[in-house]
């Protein structure tokens, strides 16, 4: 049996994301089926630890596909010429995409919907693309992948998708994740944040993100408890449409001194940070999944996220959820967790077994349930 798999997102100390959703099924099935010959489908040159096995054949496609008008060369002509060279008895895409030019089995896995969502935080031409293929794209699909429940149900409210051909494929965390040791808390504080304690929010700056809405909570919460030495440390990069709503915001607040931005960060320095953080805040205003949730309950750190969509059901009952929309329910929030140390406690024990059902040995038995119904 001949497996081809779109691999664009193995991207070398690039694996955010799908990207990483990606590399830690595919690492698994891969190993786990020897009898299947899976080619994977790259549109630049590889890294060889993207080679898991002896069963792997990669292909370098042309053009390498980064925009509109490239991912349709890529998808529409690259890859249904590449199918039909190496006789490929299935398609699989992990990252959203499908091709409508090809008559072979196809799996595709759907991790959100934000640009339906959100249609003016991304580019016009990127936009526009979605809108007009997402929904051709799972109709071509004969098997779907979502990583959530609400990512199904809004494919099924947007697409009118047929319920019965679409999985849950939840993500995992990654074992970078993990407790430390009060020595090791203060050692990642004196190095990043002078020695205070700090809340956190892994996440890149994006319209959908609400980091504005974040700034201006962690601001009232310096406000209202001048006594509190915590800083605010964001790690991401700016994204498309955050630049200056971002930007003012900061300029705008009276405690902007408290605020760390660190851009992108390595994955095993982004861990550390977490494990050393007070809490996590993560109050996102839409997410397929919302992995930084998971992330912060393995480090055993409390979650204060928000109560809406895919990140209240990855949650449960494991965080401090809040509105976020009011900058005064995320601010008292903040506050709680710093002062009801009973309660902080306790997230920080049902985060532990919360995140128990995200691994990625988990994700990888899920995602084969699901493409094995594809054969016959």
């Amino acid at each position: 049996m001949r497996v081809a798999v779109n691999t664009r997102l193995l991207l070398p100390n690039k694996l955010e994301g799908i990207g990483r959703f990606s590399y830690e099924v595919l690492k698994r099935i891969v190993a786990a089926h020897p009898e299947i010959e899976f080619h994977f489908l790259f549109d630049r040159p590889f890294s060889e630890e993207f080679i898991f096995a002896k069963n792997i054949v990669p292909h370098v496609l042309f053009p390498p596909a980064r925009h509109p008008f490239l991912w349709y060369a890529y998808f529409e002509w690259a890859i249904p010429k590449k199918l039909k060279e190496i006789k490929a008895d299935y398609f699989w895409s992990t990252d959203g995409y499908a091709t409508l030019r090809s008559d072979i089995p196809q799996h595709l896995t759907i991790h959100d919907l934000a640009f339906e969502h959100f249609p003016k935080a991304v580019p016009f031409l990127v936009n526009q693309y979605y809108r007009y293929y997402v929904p051709r794209f799972a109709k071509q699909a004969n098997r779907i992948a979502c990583v959530s429940e609400f990512t199904k149900n809004d494919l099924i409210q947007q697409y009118h998708t047929d319920a019965n051909k679409i999985d849950i494929v939840y993500n995992g965390v990654s074992e970078y994740f993990k407790p430390l040791h009060p020595a090791e808390q203060e050692a990642i504080q004196q190095k990043y944040s002078k020695g205070l304690p700090y809340f956190i929010c892994v996440s890149s700056i994006h319209p959908r993100k609400n980091i504005p809405a974040l700034l201006q909570a962690f601001d009232l919460f310096k406000t209202q408890h001048p006594n509190a030495p915590h800083q605010l440390i964001l790690v991401g990069n700016f994204m498309y449409g955050s630049d200056n709503a971002v930007s003012q915001t900061i300029q705008q607040m009276r405690h902007k001194h408290s605020l760390i931005l660190t851009g992108s960060l390595a994955h095993d320095t982004i861990a550390s940070l977490v494990g050393a953080a007070t809490a996590t805040a993560y109050v996102s205003l839409f997410e397929g999944f919302g992995i930084p949730i998971i992330e912060s309950m393995r480090a055993g750190v409390p979650v204060i996220t928000s109560a809406a969509n895919a990140m209240q059901e990855v949650a449960g009952d494991a965080a401090l959820l809040v509105d976020p929309t009011n900058i005064t329910s995320i601010a008292d929030a903040m506050a709680r967790i710093i002062q009801d140390n009973t309660y902080s406690k306790q997230l920080i024990e049902k985060g532990l077994i919360r995140q128990q059902q995200f691994t990625w040995d988990n994700s990888a038995i899920q995602y084969w349930n699901s493409v094995s119904q594809l054969f016959p």
